[in-house]
């Protein structure tokens, strides 16, 4: 498997970027930083890029709204050339408090979104001249649809290092992970269980590969974890509470009431009531009480926290689950510490 270390998109950045080196001699495969409604990550991650030699860098996610398909395209192919071919345009539809509440743009019909921009995406690469007529982008724009009528199908000037930029999914519903295993070179889960993997997801990826194209290689699986090895008690118990308001944060407080895709995929792994309990906590300012009320069966099923020999059991269980790649949060309190943590964890994927 490989290992991937996921940076903070808040505070901190230009000392992680130094100390990026370290995780990269360390043998990490990736780094991958988030973009949700902070600074952009595409600018970070240019200079990410100048900052390494071999690590591949990754989007984590970039929304399938808040940019045009083309500049996603123009973007990922900008960020490749600068990386000498090391780029993963990590993608998402995100969700409507982003989408609407910060970008002011409708949340609607992403899977049909989603698949289009990969389409359009993936035609700006190979620098064919631009055609798609979809729901949602009609390229080139005419008159009818409310263009000037001047417009032609163009294609990108320059020519990209790689006409293929892999794209890795970030997607938890069941239709969702369906288009990943159908169209997508990775899909990138959070807050998996690799235990209960086959029964939850394993239909959606097995519909969604029968319709995958022949070119395609085959799927990634890269999952998201926190990441701590310690024979320390104390410093264990401080580990697993960081786990737990991180579980209650995405279940009780991610999304809408109704519309929050951690919580229902939780749900699905058969903690329901746990789920319900957690999210009326958090969402009546019981911040505490909700990271509290997280099972401890849960914190130690979503995350390699442990000693040295509970973490290599954890990492089997995700290889066994099929698991082809690990992004990994370290949460030890010093930077030596985590590069230690993410070196063993290379080890231990293999």
């Amino acid at each position: 498997m490989d290992v991937g270390l996921l940076m903070s998109y808040s505070g901190g950045f230009a000392e992680a970027a130094r100390r990026l080196g370290d995780f990269e001699a360390a043998g990490v495969d990736s780094v991958v930083l988030p973009e949700a409604y902070t600074f952009d990550s595409v600018s970070q991650l240019g200079y990410l890029a100048a900052r390494t030699q071999r690590m591949r860098i990754a989007s984590g996610i970039l929304n399938a709204y808040s940019r045009t398909p083309a500049l996603l395209a123009m973007t990922a192919a900008g960020l490749d050339f600068v990386s000498d071919g090391r780029f993963q345009l990590g993608l998402g539809a995100s969700g409507p408090q982003v989408v609407e509440g910060f970008h002011g743009l409708p949340y609607t019909s992403p899977l049909t979104r989603i698949r289009e921009v990969v389409e359009i995406c993936r035609t700006v690469w190979r620098r064919e001249p631009l055609r798609h007529e979809g729901r949602h982008f009609q390229l080139p724009l005419t008159a009818e649809r409310g263009g000037t009528g001047r417009a032609r199908p163009m294609k990108l000037i320059n020519h990209p290092v790689r006409p293929d930029i892999p794209i890795v999914l970030a997607a938890l519903g069941p239709k969702s992970v369906e288009l990943a295993a159908e169209l997508c070179e990775g899909w990138q889960p959070t807050l998996y269980l690799p235990e209960a993997a086959k029964e939850v997801f394993g239909p959606s990826l097995e519909a969604g590969g029968a319709r995958r194209p022949d070119g395609l290689p085959p799927l990634r699986i890269v999952a998201d974890v926190k990441l701590l090895v310690s024979e320390d008690p104390a410093e264990l118990a401080e580990g697993r509470q960081r786990v737990s308001e991180y579980i209650a944060l995405y279940v009780g407080g991610m999304g809408a009431r109704g519309k929050n895709f951690y919580h229902a995929l939780v749900a699905r792994y058969g903690f329901e009531g746990q789920a319900a309990t957690i999210e009326e906590l958090y969402r009546t300012g019981r911040k505490a009480e909700a990271a509290a009320a997280v099972p401890a069966e849960l914190v130690d099923a979503l995350a390699l926290v442990g000693p040295p020999g509970v973490v290599a059991e954890r990492v089997a269980a995700y290889r066994e689950s099929g698991v082809t790649g690990l992004n990994a949060s370290p949460v030890a309190a010093t930077h030596d510490r985590q590069v230690a943590d993410m070196a063993l964890l290379k080890r231990l994927a293999g």
